[in-house]
Parts: C-alpha cells; sequence; structure tokens
C-alpha cells in the first residue's frame, strides 16, 4: 500500500511548499520512492510552451520519482489568484477526478506520495468544491502547516477542526515562523500543543541565509509522521 500525505497550511504564504519538499527530502533520504504532486497552482509561468509553477518544479526537484509535469501539476494557471477564479477566467472546470486519476498514476510507481495543496484548507476549487473536498476524495491523513503570526492560534484551531469534521486524520502540524516580528512564540506554541491533539511535527525558525528546504529537512520529525501512517514500513 502506498503511503501518502496532503500538505496544507493555515493560510497562503504559511511554508507549505517548504515543508512538502522537506519531506520529500528525508523520504527519499530514507530510501523510499517518493512521488509528488501538486494538483492545483496558479502563479504559473509560460516555460516552453506550457505553464508551469514554481511550487511544482520545487518539489519536483526533490522527487525520485519520474513523472511528466502535467500528471504533478493537473491544473496549472497563469494568474496569481485563487485558483477557482483563474480557473473561471481561463474557462476551465477543475475536475477533482482528473486529480484523483493522476494521483493514482503516481501512486502506481511509488512508495509515498507527497500532494501539496493549494492556499488553506478550504480554498473554492468551484462552484461547490473545495480543496476540502479533493483532499477526502484522495483519503490522505493531512499535514497542517501554521504559519507563526498574528491570527496562528485562531487559523490553525479552525483548520485542525475543519480537518477533523470532513473525517481525515491529522497526522502532524508544523509551526513555521513566518513573521520576524512575532513575539510570544513559545506561548503560542503551548496554546497549540494543548489543543492540537496530533503532534508537532518540528518547529522552524529563520533559516538566515541557508536554503529553507534543507533547514526544515534538519528539524522535521519524519520518523513519527511515518510511524502514524496507514503503511508505516521505513
Amino acid at each position: 500500500m502506498t503511503k501518502g500525505w496532503f500538505i496544507t497550511g493555515t493560510d497562503t504564504g504559511v511554508g507549505k511548499t517548504v515543508v512538502a519538499a522537506a519531506l520529500t527530502r528525508r523520504l527519499v533520504e530514507q530510501g523510499e520512492r517518493c512521488a509528488v504532486m501538486k494538483p492545483v497552482a496558479s502563479g504559473c509561468e509560460l516555460v516552453d510552451h506550457e505553464l508551469r509553477n514554481a511550487d511544482a518544479e520545487t518539489l519536483r526537484a526533490e522527487s525520485n520519482v519520474a513523472a511528466d509535469y502535467q500528471t504533478v501539476n493537473p491544473y496549472a494557471f497563469r494568474p496569481a489568484i485563487a485558483p477557482h477564479i483563474a480557473a473561471a477566467e481561463a474557462g476551465v472546470a477543475i475536475d477533482c477526478e482528473c486529480i484523483l486519476a493522476a494521483y493514482a498514476r503516481l501512486a502506481a510507481a511509488a512508495d509515498c506520495v507527497i500532494v501539496e495543496g493549494a492556499g488553506g484548507w478550504l480554498v473554492p476549487l468551484g462552484a461547490r468544491r473545495t480543496q476540502a473536498d479533493l483532499a477526502a476524495g484522495l483519503a490522505l491523513p493531512v499535514v497542517l502547516v501554521v504559519g507563526l503570526r498574528l491570527g496562528c492560534l485562531n487559523h490553525a484551531l479552525l483548520s485542525a477542526a475543519a480537518i477533523a469534521g470532513r473525517g481525515l486524520k491529522l497526522s502532524g502540524w508544523v509551526a513555521n515562523e513566518v513573521d520576524r516580528g512575532f513575539t510570544h512564540i513559545a506561548e503560542n506554541l503551548h496554546s497549540l500543543e494543548t489543543r492540537i491533539s496530533a503532534p508537532l511535527l518540528g518547529h522552524v525558525p529563520p533559516c538566515g541565509d541557508g536554503s529553507p528546504i534543507t533547514h526544515a529537512a534538519r528539524i522535521l520529525d519524519v520518523a513519527r509522521l511515518v510511524a502514524e501512517a496507514p503503511d508505516a514500513s521505513v
């Protein structure tokens, strides 16, 4: 059985890609065949007559499972706006069944798959569907990236409750310092640790001049994450 995790965040710009890439790197280092997926992405650029997303390419660079770009990122949109608005402007309907089929192809060639969502948990993907519907369709355990800044307690607790409300397992959460001016970090972490039943997989401070992915990879408790996976074979 292929393991997998859906990486979501309390908002956009909280470090989902860094965490997803760091998890992928660690899994590859442990000998896993780790595929990656960014199902829906906006803010893409035209590369060789094809829209490509920088976050998706970052994930692909860490993966050791070969896959064409369209499988990794089935829906790519140029404007850096909410994906359902970008899709409407492009005259495209985001089809979750198409995404599930792409995921199945990746999972068939891998031991594990890291899937990075877009924005926060309830970002709309169409008139009726949200990213939560996609995560439920994939039926993957979830990792929540919490951007440490003002308002993070409410955003994190609401996200954790919404994930549980869909019947999905929150396998863990990552605290990422995205606001260098944010104070009382220890107190905020304690508030979240006492209220979120899932384990804290890592507290990621600013990395300075180094690689954010390398920095995060040294911190994240991947062993604990894998130990709780439905097929924990690492």
